[in-house]
């Protein structure tokens, strides 16, 4: 039996006007996750399809949890800092990990913790077909709470409550469902929405500036793109790289040591004869321009976007290597 492939929200700037008929939760920032989980495993499922099982080996445990059944749930994986908040940036080294030996040492420095929202199949029963007020009924019931998992909580109606709390607490925003809302694996549907404080971005590297000075050796900016062709409303592309790429911007801040080696190691392995993108990039970085294979996905913080389409003041928030290139759109 397949993994279902994750549902989506949208992502908009303005709640919905009818509160009472939609549930309302934080916005987690992590990397999704759908748990398959039996008696015997927990297989982990990346939203580019990936096999996650390898990286976060603190949640097998998820497996005495849930009894003698099978049970699919849908979640975010998060690290939780000391005052309870997300951090991607904590995150960023579990995401890369491929050695057992790795994961267990890293699991043991910073676990990670599997905030569960959603839940799929149970028993060999999809749950896919029912409102999501019932199916988070059949969630509740489960009663999923451990050292390395919990239920996202949520509530109904009271939206702008929460996105002032969010606010106040530093969260990246919130999530708006539509009570009724049925799960469409790997659909963006406006029936979830997301309301977020913080902007981000994912985008696709499409070439890099020579460094200069104390980064002679990695490279000054990377250039960032979005596929020229959006995801399809059916679900996600094929994976793979995409075939061209709208000029979004270019980010030279937010690397540490760490991160520069890393992406420097990586753009070298990727270099194209060819610029990947569809038009004119900033002219400021012609002449130092060199092209890579539009294959990386990373993630950007930003002000906001000028009127030609591009992020104004965007800082590296990190690579996104459970995303494919042909899964980012603008948000």
């Amino acid at each position: 039996m397949s993994t279902p492939a994750p549902m989506m929200a949208v992502a908009r700037d303005h709640l919905p006007p009818d509160d009472a008929n939609w549930s309302y939760e934080m916005k987690w920032d992590g990397v999704r996750v759908v748990a398959d989980v039996t008696t015997e495993r927990v297989r982990l499922t990346g939203r580019s399809g990936a096999d996650m099982t390898v990286q976060y080996p603190e949640l097998a445990g998820l497996s005495a949890a849930v009894g003698d059944m099978r049970v699919v749930l849908d979640g975010e994986v998060v690290i939780l800092g000391p005052d309870g908040r997300p951090s991607f940036e904590a995150l960023g080294p579990r995401i890369h990990v491929r050695s057992p030996e790795k994961a267990r040492e890293l699991a043991r420095a910073t676990p990670v913790t599997y905030i569960v929202f959603d839940v799929l199949d149970i028993g060999g029963t999809s749950t896919l077909p029912l409102p999501l007020h019932r199916r988070r009924e059949l969630l509740d019931g489960l009663d999923l709470t451990g050292l390395r998992w919990q239920v996202s909580p949520a509530i109904v109606g009271g939206g702008a409550d929460l996105l002032k709390a969010s606010r106040e607490m530093g969260l990246e925003g919130i999530v708006a469902k539509k009570l009724t809302s049925p799960y469409r694996p790997g659909r963006r549907s406006e029936e979830w929405i997301k309301i977020k404080n913080l902007r981000t971005q994912e985008v696709v590297i499409g070439g890099y500036t020579v460094g200069e000075g104390g980064r002679a050796a990695t490279f000054g900016a990377l250039l960032l793109g979005l596929p020229a062709t959006p995801e399809p409303a059916a679900g996600p592309s094929a994976p793979g790289g995409v075939d061209g790429l709208a000029y979004a911007g270019s980010v030279g801040t937010g690397f540490d040591t760490a991160a520069l080696r890393e992406l420097t190691a990586l753009l070298r392995e990727r270099t194209a004869s060819a610029s990947p993108f569809t038009g004119p990039i900033d002219p400021r970085h012609i002449r130092a321009a060199r092209w890579v294979r539009p294959d990386l996905v990373g993630e950007v913080a930003f002000a906001h976007w000028t009127t030609d389409g591009r992020m104004r003041h965007p800082t590296w928030r990190g690579l996104r290597p459970d995303k494919l290139p042909s899964q980012v759109i603008r948000e």
